[in-house]
């Protein structure tokens, strides 16, 4: 038996929590019928696997190792408890028999995480609970990141987070995907939560790091595993979401320099582009297209190939991008998908006519605080040789950002604009 020293075990545990944690709490939910014992249980079986790996060995199956080890964990602690409280004893024997019974071999537990979004996307929650919990419990979010997400407080977050829990375990909401009549009802909402788990991976909020590879990993991986449950006829709009978290996947590479600095799409090197992703994404886009269900992330993602397949900027078929908009802006209106399409149109028929579109966006009061919406205007402005006023916008949009790759970029923009 290879021996290895306590700081050894330590480096593994770190990894094998960074990518297998959040699988092995949705496979505890469902053998324990509880969030809040799966919580200290999945602790606990770390606790244990820093003693005893050091002891016994690295086991094989370090997944089905932490879930065994949670779940005796789990039954003991309420035995314990059951020694001061004798309500508990009857569901400690509940929760041996039944975790007992319950299969924990990797073709039994690869949906759980599927399961989990269900049960959190669970319609009884409400929205803004269902996406919460989601990211907490499934994603492994932490509480300030979600609050950025949703541009609230952390402590409001939380107070979602425990009421949703708590919403859970006494209506006895079921951990199970739902029947074939429930699914179209929940999909949306799973959708949502998938696509902002990759947005804030693809670019995070508020940090050092322009992206967090572990989300978008994450996101794509619960998009396949989605897609392949669903049928044919449900799954217009998770292919498409699907392609396009690939799509934008596959230009990771080329999205900033080894020291982390943001590259424009324009300026970046397209040979970095992983043409797999590509292909399989607009595989993808044409076969959610053929289900004929095409909604906006259907809509995106026909974007996303357009810009994959151009061999630069100026051969991007922007016509065709700004009549996806147009289709996109129909469906589901918002600004941010009109300030988009400005951008398209800019790059269609020029920056004064992008401009003329952001700044009425902007005259209505909406984007004020969004810092995307001010560095756009502020490139159109110096395309156009206003520096005055690109400078101006450049300025609002780095009083808004809180990324650092993105406030770097501005800085140089502005230093450059300087000279």
């Amino acid at each position: 038996m290879t021996q290895h020293s306590e700081s050894e075990i330590r480096a593994l545990l770190a990894e094998v929590y960074r990518t297998q944690s959040r699988r092995v709490l949705a496979t505890l939910i469902r053998l324990l019928g509880d969030f809040e014992l799966a919580e200290e249980a999945l602790h606990d079986a770390f606790t244990a696997a820093l003693q005893q790996w050091q002891r016994d060995g690295i086991p094989g199956n370090q997944r089905a190792w932490l879930v065994s080890a949670g779940r005796f964990k789990a039954i003991d602690q309420l035995r314990r408890r059951a020694r001061f409280d004798h309500s508990l004893a009857e569901l400690a024997r509940r929760v041996e028999l039944e975790s007992e019974q319950a299969d924990i071999e990797e073709t039994a537990v690869q949906d759980d995480q599927l399961r989990l979004i269900f049960t959190c996307c669970h319609p009884s929650l409400a929205p803004q609970a269902q996406v919460a919990l989601t990211l907490r419990e499934v994603c492994g979010l932490t509480t300030e990141e979600i609050a950025r997400a949703f541009l609230a407080q952390p402590a409001t977050v939380a107070q979602r987070i425990v009421r949703a829990k708590a919403k859970i375990r006494d209506a006895r909401i079921p951990y199970e995907v739902p029947s074939q009549a429930e699914l179209p009802q929940r999909l949306d909402s799973v959708l949502h939560v998938i696509y902002l788990v990759f947005n804030e991976g693809y670019s995070a909020f508020a940090g050092a790091e322009l992206t967090r590879t572990a989300l978008t990993g994450e996101a794509i991986r619960l998009g396949r595993l989605l897609v392949e449950l669903l049928p044919t006829a449900d799954a217009g709009e998770a292919l498409g979401l699907l392609a396009l978290m690939l799509l934008h996947e596959a230009r990771s590479a080329a999205r900033a320099t080894p020291a982390g600095d943001l590259i424009l799409l324009e300026e970046q090197d397209r040979s970095l582009w992983d043409r797999g992703l590509i292909e399989q994404g607009t595989t993808l886009v044409r076969r959610a297209f053929a289900t004929r269900a095409i909604g906006p992330y259907t809509l995106q993602a026909a974007i996303a190939a357009l810009h994959a397949e151009a061999e630069s900027t100026a051969a991007t078929d922007w016509r065709e991008i700004v009549g996806l908009y147009d289709l996109l802006q129909r469906s589901s209106p918002s600004p941010v998908v009109e300030l988009n399409r400005a951008v398209a149109v800019a790059m269609r028929d020029g920056p004064a006519a992008g401009l003329a579109l952001i700044e009425a966006i902007l005259a209505r009061g909406e984007l004020g605080q969004y810092h995307l919406a001010h560095s756009a205007r502020a490139e159109l402005h110096r395309r156009l040789g206003q520096r005055e006023l690109a400078r101006a916008a450049y300025e609002q949009a780095l009083a808004l950002t809180r990324q650092e790759p993105e406030q770097r970029f501005i800085r140089r923009r502005l230093s450059e604009l300087a000279h």
